[in-house]
């Protein structure tokens, strides 16, 4: 039985990498350093900080998910107890990425030696010209891959994620992202799609590209739509942990009706100092990188 791999975002998770605010945050005097250069909406507090990502881990350990954590690495901050964005995952191990945003220039490298102690391949990485990060990336089933191609990862990046994925899949489909508030902001793929079944997403249709919503729809996809006022708070931002049930930060109590009504069953965490101020939720909380197969994956490979 393999202990990696995953090409899902909706399968049930068996492992998850986590960071905790000590190892990324260090110290107040650090965190008072960096969290206006790194665009933070507001300075997070350390103690509060710890307190929620002890809970979050906690949540995922009640789950029956096993909790693993990347300790301290040089060349990190606070951007890197958002663990998603540094690797993209497959069924052959870990694909490390090359950020679009310089200050966290330093996690792929970081995040890859960690997972290759924990006995993770490394399937090779992005370079050169190119940019990717994982909070781009969502798979749409074991083989169609979404990847938001914007201010954050850009058209080399996808490219260089096809080639490395290879066989693996059928597509890899780019999903043109807006401008937004800017490159300085942090908009990725997932900050306005969040898959959560096959056929069951929470969305911001506002933001979504048409073709893109279009082509959910047809491939039978339920859309949860997250109201104007809760997008901020970070409605759009749902982890599965398994096939419709999943995790999101509390606040945002009509997305969380709406998806209970869907039939998903819904936790949620406080994440005002994890979460809202670095604008970073569960999915980029976590690096997912083992999720069981489906049947139909399991019966291709």
């Amino acid at each position: 039985m393999s202990s990696f791999g995953s090409q899902s975002d909706t399968a049930a998770i068996r492992a998850v990498l986590l960071k905790r605010p000590d190892e990324a945050f260090g110290d107040a005097a650090r965190i008072a350093a960096e969290w206006r250069p790194l665009h933070y909406l507001a300075e997070p507090d350390f103690a509060t900080a710890r307190a929620q990502h002890a809970q979050f881990a906690g949540l995922l350990g009640r789950a029956g998910i096993e909790v693993c954590y990347l300790p301290q690495a040089p060349a990190t901050g606070l951007d890197s107890v958002y663990v998603r964005d540094p690797v993209v995952m497959c069924r052959r191990g870990a694909i490390l990425c090359q950020m679009g945003k310089p200050a966290r220039a330093g996690e792929p490298a970081a995040l890859g030696a960690a997972l290759r102690e924990m006995g993770v391949p490394i399937v090779g990485a992005i370079g050169g010209e190119g940019h990717l990060e994982g909070g781009d990336v969502a798979w749409l089933d074991e083989r169609t891959l979404a990847v938001g191609q914007g201010y954050r990862s850009d058209a080399e990046g996808l490219r260089q994620l096809r080639a490395l994925l290879g066989d693996d899949v059928d597509e890899v489909i780019p999903v043109p992202l807006p401008h937004w508030t800017g490159p300085d902001d942090c908009l990725h793929l997932m900050s306005l799609f969040s898959p959560v079944d096959r056929d069951l997403a929470v969305v911001y249709s506002r933001l979504m590209p048409v073709p893109f919503r279009q082509r959910l729809q047809a491939r039978g996809m339920q859309l949860v739509e997250v109201p104007d006022e809760e997008y901020d708070s970070m409605g759009c931002n749902v982890l599965a942990l398994a096939p419709r049930q999943c995790v999101m930060l509390a606040g945002n109590p009509l997305t969380q009706a709406r998806l209970e009504a869907a039939g998903a069953r819904v936790w949620t965490y406080a994440g005002s100092d994890i979460s809202l101020k670095g604008s970073g939720g569960p999915t980029c909380l976590t690096q997912s990188f083992w999720r069981d197969a489906s049947p139909t994956a399991a019966a291709a490979a």
